[in-house]
């Protein structure tokens, strides 16, 4: 789906800092990129993919940006697998049922 309709849930894109403008003890690979800003929220026109959309947030702020996204998913998780997460997690239920850690 390539254009978004006036209610639809939006992701928008802002470029906050052009590479080459971000602070100086930033890396340098990181001051070559620009600095985005990605604001999800529901369309109050009617759009398509690349077209500048105005949306308003769930908090209701108002924002604009390029269209980047109609119905995003939310994607973030909690990293990789933690071995040591998993000992102090079979630890800790052991003591929660009154048995004792060894």
């Amino acid at each position: 789906m390539n254009n978004a309709k006036k209610g639809d849930w939006v992701q928008i894109e802002n470029i906050v800092l052009k590479a080459g403008h971000r602070a100086p003890p930033v890396p340098e690979d990181t001051q070559n990129c620009d600095l985005k800003l990605w604001v999800k929220g529901i369309a109050m026109h009617d759009g398509n993919i690349g077209d500048e959309m105005n949306i308003t947030t769930v908090t209701g702020r108002k924002a604009s940006g390029k269209l980047v996204d109609i119905n995003p998913r939310y994607t973030h998780d909690y990293g990789d697998f933690q071995p040591e997460l998993l000992k102090v997690e079979l630890q800790l239920k052991k003591i929660m049922e009154g048995g004792k850690d060894n």
